[in-house]
């Protein structure tokens, strides 16, 4: 065994001279990730403001408003909520028309500057990030993790000793941005025509019950997915009445486009960060005297059509990543792709089932609620992690033969506790279980004593509370002020998903009910939700303009760096690399992340994957 941080300390004084061909990294545990994620951290809540990292202002005195923006071929940034800078960055639609008079999209930008000016040595390059889905928002994730994130990737703090390095290393920018279809880029859509009547689609869904519940669950969720669909497919097929181009939204909303989109976000980045370093120079020319070698200048210097990316994404994130990587392998500078994604089970099916890690999660429950006892977990029982298991099978047995009915009380309505509810805390405790493992103790011992007043208020709590505004009557159904001013993720997510992976929507009733049973069979705590993603897109029928085939990833300009978890409920660590790990360019591996006490070791790697391009060491 090496000394895993002895032999970090060691290669940041040797990487230049030692080419690492492939990094196994082995600790012990799950979701480090999420643990970092998801703890705030008192970072600097700055970046560079002056001057040089803004083109414009909006009115200080109202509210960010994106709508105020007006898209721009370039980079526009403007201050932003906190010591943020956003643009909508104005792209073609169709990359393919050869007439140059596509439709436009605008694609939302937030970028965190760094902590150094871009005009600076140290400046270290903008690192583009994506959080998953398909459908999650990148300006989101910038908003609420960039402060962490940066932390990670910048160079001043040196996490094997938890000190600062006051060193010459680089500081990055991060961006994050929505992709087509998410959020705040444009144009957006609705599959309803107002929020009142989606809010009461999922509750007519709630009550139907998901795959399992019942003799006819299979019949009603199809038959539901089949009018959902429906509707979204003519939405996004619909022409523009005052567009004379023939294309609509639905054909352009697959990953391709977007990781064109990326390519296009990096260059705008680059010819933006030449502009600034064309005005410093300028400045220091006019205050010290003309300098030759125009250092500034020439560092901030855009290489047209050459810029290379930077690149964290997750999740379904690293299928965009290795997308990009397919389309263009030489424009890779750092690519790090964080709880991976077997991108042709993605794209073409086939291969291993994503949830055969899921039920070992689940059964952690019962092994850590034996190890903290009673104090701590209210479920916990005398005879270990057999017997808690054995009180969870009863309560899920029970709830499946009847349904347990709750009176009113002073924080929730009457309610009815179904095995559709406990399967759905099931599965968030299975995504997310270091938040949610000690809620759901304390809503099975509720449960177990026949009490369902917690779950009630729980399951009451996650539905949204909707009415008709005076200017969604005024102005009519599908109007902006009834659908919302943004794309909703679950919209988002279904038609990326659909127009991306076309084996979803071209099986039968017949066939499908074989699929439904082969999840079950992976995974008894996630397989019946598993299987409705894959009914999500039954009667799609937007198809994709721009595709690309495998085999993804491909030879690289440099070398991809994957990180993985032991454990992952839709990742499984042991098919998820093989695509990408048996490419003829070198490719580093980080799996198995650890408990608090090594993040340590895991963030310093991280660092050391966008300072030096590869983390140090090698440790088996």
């Amino acid at each position: 065994m090496v000394d895993a941080e002895a032999a970090v300390q060691s290669h940041r004084m040797q990487f230049q001279n030692n080419r690492i061909h492939r990094v196994v990294i082995s600790l012990m545990v799950l979701a480090t990730w999420f643990f970092w994620y998801t703890t705030p951290r008192p970072v600097n809540s700055g970046g560079h403001n002056g001057p040089e990292g803004k083109d414009h202002t909006l009115s200080p005195s109202k509210p960010f408003n994106w709508s105020e923006v007006v898209p721009s071929s370039s980079l526009v940034y403007h201050d932003c909520f906190d010591g943020f800078q956003c643009a909508r960055l104005e792209l073609p639609m169709d990359y393919h028309r050869a007439d140059g008079l596509s439709r436009k999209v605008a694609v939302a930008v937030t970028r965190l500057p760094a902590k150094v000016p871009v005009t600076d040595p140290r400046y270290g390059g903008a690192v583009l990030i994506n959080p998953g889905g398909p459908g999650g928002s990148g300006v989101a994730q910038a908003l609420t993790t960039g402060r962490n994130l940066q932390t990670i990737v910048d160079a001043d703090i040196d996490f094997l000793t938890e000190s600062h390095k006051h060193n010459d290393s680089f500081y990055f920018d991060i961006i994050g941005f929505d992709p087509r279809g998410v959020n705040n880029t444009t144009p957006q859509f609705s599959c309803f025509p107002s929020l009142l009547s989606k809010v009461n689609f999922g509750l007519q869904a709630e009550a139907d019950g998901i795959l399992g519940s019942s003799a006819d669950s299979l019949m009603r969720n199809w038959q539901r997915r089949a009018a959902l669909s429906q509707s979204c497919s003519e939405v996004l097929l619909a022409r523009d009445g005052n567009d004379s181009t023939g294309e609509v939204l639905g054909e352009h909303l697959n990953t391709v486009p977007v990781a064109r989109d990326m390519l296009e976000i990096i260059e705008r980045h680059a010819e933006w960060r030449e502009k600034q370093g064309l005005k410093r120079q300028q400045e220091e020319d006019k205050a010290t005297g003309y300098h030759a070698e125009q250092k500034i200048a020439v560092r901030t210097r855009w290489d047209r059509g050459q810029e290379k990316l930077l690149y964290w994404g997750r999740s379904y994130g690293t299928v965009l990543g290795a997308t990009f990587a397919t389309m263009f392998p030489d424009r890779i500078s750092r690519m790090l792709l964080d709880g991976v994604v077997d991108t042709d089970h993605y794209y073409d099916g086939g291969g291993e089932s994503s949830i055969t890690d899921a039920d070992a999660i689940f059964h952690r429950f019962f092994h850590y609620c034996d190890v903290v006892g009673l104090e701590k977990c209210p479920f916990y029982m005398k005879g270990g992690p057999s017997e808690i298991r054995e009180a969870y099978k009863g309560i899920e047995s029970g709830l499946r033969a009847k349904s347990m009915p709750v009176a009113a009380s002073s924080n929730h309505g009457p309610e009815v506790i179904t095995w559709s509810d406990l399967k759905l805390i099931q599965r968030i405790s299975v995504y997310q279980p270091l938040l949610t493992f000690p809620l759901l103790a304390k809503l099975l011992a509720d449960l177990k004593r026949g009490d369902g007043s917690s779950m009630a208020a729980f399951k009451q709590g996650l539905r949204p509370v909707t009415c008709l505004s005076e200017e969604c009557i005024g102005t009519g159904s599908w109007s902006q002020q009834c659908t919302g001013f943004e794309t909703s993720e679950d919209s988002s997510s279904q038609a990326i998903l659909c127009s991306d992976a076309i084996y979803t929507n071209t099986f039968d009733l017949d066939e499908f009910e074989g699929i439904w049973n082969g999840f079950v069979a992976d995974s008894k705590s996630i397989g019946d939700y598993w299987a409705s993603v894959y009914l999500t897109c039954v009667g799609w029928q937007p198809r994709a303009k721009w595709r690309v085939n495998g085999p993804y990833a491909g030879n690289t300009s440099h070398p991809l760096m994957l990180v993985s978890t032991t454990l992952d409920p839709v990742t499984p660590l042991k098919s998820d690399f093989e695509p990408l790990i048996d490419t003829p360019q070198e490719t580093a591996l980080i799996h198995n992340m650890s408990s608090t006490s090594d993040r340590r070791l895991y963030e310093a790697m991280l660092q050391d994957t966008f300072t030096f391009g590869f983390p140090a060491g090698l440790v088996t």
